[in-house]
């Protein structure tokens, strides 16, 4: 048995999976903000729950924030940041008395979505989650790619591509620059753009169904939107060349997006055409945790 666990900023997703992939029990307990230890104890309360229910003591794999650094085995970028500079695998170890396996959360997604997902037939899948953060992960023949520096897939921290003026220098990111793609693709940042231009402040599900009742001001928020990812991932597109791509995360429920950007991410890619397909995952919010699960691979 395999156990994935999703450590996101506001909850915590386990899951337990049996041999052949099929969900045995799922837990879900909320994200003890600010406080590193609780989230610890957290973590460790919802593998101990999963394991009680199965009957059984499983591999644990944990999808989390930002990435575990090469250099000094301390987390580090991540926007859940009471987890930063903190031997997150370590302790994570030593409250379960076991070894586990950690990833990039993206990088989870996007195995999970290439292993027996929406991408499941691909080689080569770049994984995009786009909630309160834009993370990107990618799989090649179902292995994660980390790189050296442990930020392969991080395209929410590049600037967004062919800036408009309006859109120079760009809103400040956490990550103390400005103008990133995750200040313009995630929920908040397309909740804050729409305000801005608005000085209307509404979520970014209520901007989406306002837009569907042709409202100007958010359709035109979602055209911005739309025209700004076709620009984010028309840059994947140029350096990576993926077999597919994977939207998960809050605003991939946005239905327009699947017809619509890759009609749009043509003006941008460096090629006479574009056959990438652009795919909703298919595990939903639970991908996160199922690749987790599948950090442990079948022996």
């Amino acid at each position: 048995m395999r156990i994935g666990i999703d450590l996101g900023g506001t909850k915590i997703e386990g899951i337990a999976l049996a041999p052949n992939g099929s969900v045995r029990e799922r837990r879900r307990v909320a994200t003890p903000r600010d406080d590193y230890d609780a989230t610890i104890r957290a973590v460790a309360g919802v593998v101990r729950d999963l394991e009680a229910a199965c009957g059984d003591r499983a591999s644990v794999g944990i999808g989390h924030p930002g990435a575990i650094s090469p250099a000094t085995g301390v987390l580090k970028n991540a926007n859940s940041i009471w987890l930063n500079g903190r031997p997150l695998g370590r302790d994570l170890e030593g409250a379960l008395g076991r070894s586990v396996r950690l990833a990039n959360d993206a990088n989870c997604f996007a195995l999970s979505e290439a292993a027996d997902g929406a991408a499941a037939k691909a080689a080569v899948v770049f994984g995009v989650i786009i909630g309160t953060g834009t993370g990107g992960g990618v799989v090649v023949n179902r292995h994660v790619l980390t790189g050296p520096n442990a930020i392969a897939g991080e395209w929410g921290h590049n600037p967004l591509p062919w800036p408009r003026e309006d859109e120079l220098p760009g809103p400040s990111c956490y990550c103390g620059k400005q103008g990133c793609i995750e200040m313009f693709l995630s929920g908040p940042g397309f909740a804050l753009d729409h305000g801005v231009r608005t000085g209307v402040h509404l979520e970014a599900p209520a901007i989406v169904a306002l837009a569907g009742q042709g409202d100007s001001q958010a359709t035109l928020s979602l055209d911005l939107y739309v025209d700004r990812m076709a620009r984010s991932l028309a840059t994947i597109i140029n350096v990576l060349d993926p077999d597919a791509i994977v939207l998960g995360g809050g605003m991939s429920h946005i239905d327009a997006l699947y017809d619509r950007v890759p009609k749009q991410w043509s003006r941008y890619a460096f090629s006479d055409r574009v056959d990438t397909p652009l795919l909703k995952a298919l595990h939903g919010d639970a991908s996160g945790a199922r690749g987790a699960a599948w950090l442990w691979p079948p022996e």
